[in-house]
């Protein structure tokens, strides 16, 4: 049996990681509302990979579903488009200690919230490509994502793409609700609250993407959900 890995602990923008010591140069490129994530090489195989922290996932039952609901799908998700778990660890040593946990997953360069108006039209039809056939395997597997946008699209120098992020996944034969979602990319079903919407909610907030990198703005940028509502249902 392989020993115990030794930990070292870094601050990165006031956010506190203790990882084993074989992950070296840290370096933040993303943060959010459930977790921030960092660059590091893997010292042994000198591969570059992404490591996501969660924030404070024990600290709620909801907290805790989000954490391992993300785990328990990236960890059976294995599509050239959707992104896949290489490891995951905790510095704790018994269940007691368990604060944080991390997950390790394949380095992509950027997100396509940074790359939007820089795309040509063959770029964007692979891109969108890309996207649905990602789609068609999630749903094929019963789950719907709930939480399509371009942050969560992960894109590499060569346009490959990989979709990211499973915290609000659902499957398809649970009770739903409204609160999913970034606003500008919610299906009108959700903002209404319908409680047994469809894997069609994930295809909406793809239209909303693809119409996003043609016209390099957001097509329904309202203030809130009912402004957001009102323009989707007036335009469709």
């Amino acid at each position: 049996m392989e020993a115990r890995a030794h930990f070292y602990r870094e601050e990165i923008n006031s956010t506190m990681w203790e990882v084993p010591e074989k992950f070296t140069r840290l370096k933040q490129i993303g943060t959010g509302a459930y977790g921030s994530v960092c660059s590091s090489i893997n010292e042994k195989n000198k591969e570059k990979v992404a490591i996501k922290k969660l924030h404070r996932p024990f600290q709620s039952e909801i907290f805790a579903k989000r954490a391992y609901r993300e785990l328990r799908l990236l960890k059976h998700m294995k599509h050239e488009n959707v992104i896949g778990l290489i490891d995951v660890f905790s510095p704790a040593t018994t269940l007691d200690e368990m604060q944080d946990f991390y997950l390790v997953m394949p380095y992509m360069f950027t997100d396509l919230s940074k790359v939007r108006g820089h795309l040509t039209e063959d770029k964007v039809q692979f891109l969108v490509y890309q996207m649905l056939c990602g789609l068609r395997y999630i749903h094929k597997a019963g789950i719907i994502h709930r939480d399509l946008k371009p942050g969560n699209l992960a894109v590499n120098q060569d346009c490959e793409l990989k979709i990211l992020d499973f915290g609000l996944a659902r499957s398809t034969d649970a009770e739903m609700t409204g609160y999913v979602v970034t606003r500008w990319y919610r299906a009108p079903e959700v903002i209404l609250n319908w409680m047994h919407y469809t894997q069609t909610v994930d295809i909406w907030s793809v239209g909303c993407i693809m119409a996003e990198m043609i016209n390099g703005k957001t097509l329904f940028k309202g203030r809130d959900c009912i402004l957001s509502s009102a323009l989707s249902m007036y335009w469709t």
